[in-house]
């Protein structure tokens, strides 16, 4: 029923992070937050995806829903047939929710060539996108068990990087892992002062070394991380994108230190893209694609945008599975993307 293309291969707003006293550094600068405890702000929270995982999902996703489909289905409710003006409307509902261009034209000749009612429009439209998901790879994070697991963290800054690693590193470490993270965007002090603070929350060692090379702040991260034996490596990395030959000259040589240092380790580059930018921020995947392979995708700040339709572009023009999705501000509204929960919560 659908044409695609050839299969290649198999959030979150920051929230106020108050500094209190964590200032404790060696002098190899590397500091560890094992006998740190999560704020009280964090240990209170309620998970609230425990008790009914589907409605936080439907919930967190309503706005996207809204555009998405209401915005569409709606639109054919009264109508016997498809005609032109019709199909016109249909393609401009896409277009706002954030589609794209070409694939919103592409999905209106697909209904048109398969002559879609307006009464199966709903399910046609749900099937497309399930198979068109299913193309874009496998969603589920890579994670090994006898090899150190390296997660190489690129974007803009402002798509919320830094607090998606912290979230990461406490989802990680309460499933039983030992997990370090490198701040490798040293350009920023900010960003350097903002994972130490998140690897305090989330009880994690990181290794910080301000003004440092990024390179070699990696460098000493893959060091330590083989030999303390730890399960997963983070690494934070710079996300200039007004400067991008630099950008992308950096992340290549971070890169080729990580193949170096690390031949054999269970590597995965997560591009984290903050869903309300929509289109406008898809184009960074371009820029980061020159410098490193992407093999998944983070959106950010989901649930309070109307513009979540970007996953399927994300997956029909670039081939990358988006792996985790932010739903909130809490520490635990980090999430797993499944493709069939995520459609069955948008329709």
């Amino acid at each position: 029923m659908f044409n695609f293309w050839k299969k290649k291969k198999e959030e979150t707003t920051d929230f106020e992070i108050k500094k209190d006293n964590f200032q404790n550094k060696n002098e190899n600068g590397i500091q560890s937050g094992e006998n740190s405890s999560l704020s009280d702000d964090l240990e209170n929270k309620e998970n609230k995806n425990q008790s009914a995982p589907f409605s936080f999902l439907k919930n967190a996703l309503a706005k996207t829903s809204d555009t998405l489909i209401k915005g569409v289905v709606g639109l054919v409710s009264s109508k016997d047939e498809l005609d032109e003006f019709t199909l016109q409307d249909i393609e401009d509902a896409l277009i706002k929710a954030d589609l794209g261009i070409d694939l919103s034209l592409e999905i209106v000749e697909n209904i048109k060539k398969n002559k879609v009612p307006p009464s199966a429009l709903k399910s046609h439209l749900k099937a497309y996108f399930e198979e068109m998901l299913s193309y874009a790879g496998s969603s589920n994070l890579s994670y090994a068990d006898n090899l150190l697991n390296i997660y190489f963290v690129v974007g803009v800054n402002g798509a919320g990087k830094t607090t998606f690693i912290g979230k990461l590193a406490h989802k990680l470490k309460q499933e039983g892992k030992k997990v370090l993270l490198c701040a490798g965007d040293t350009f920023r002090a900010a960003a350097e002062e903002q994972l130490d603070i998140w690897s305090k929350r989330a009880n994690v060692d990181i290794v910080r070394e301000d003004g440092a090379e990024s390179a070699a702040v990696v460098y000493k991260s893959i060091e330590k991380a083989k030999n303390e034996n730890y399960n997963v490596l983070i690494i934070d990395t710079a996300g200039r994108l007004q400067n991008k030959f630099n950008l992308i000259e950096e992340l290549k040589k971070v890169k080729s230190v990580i193949d170096k240092k690390a031949p054999d380790a269970n590597f995965e580059s997560l591009l984290v893209l903050d869903a309300n930018l929509g289109q406008n921020g898809l184009s960074q995947a371009k820029v980061f694609k020159e410098a490193v392979e992407i093999t998944g995708a983070v959106l950010t700040k989901l649930d309070g945008s109307s513009k979540g339709g970007v996953i399927f572009s994300v997956a029909k023009e670039y081939q990358i599975p988006v792996k985790m999705v932010g739903l909130g501000e809490g520490i635990q509204d980090l999430k797993e993307f499944i493709p069939k929960d995520f459609i069955e919560a948008i329709f």
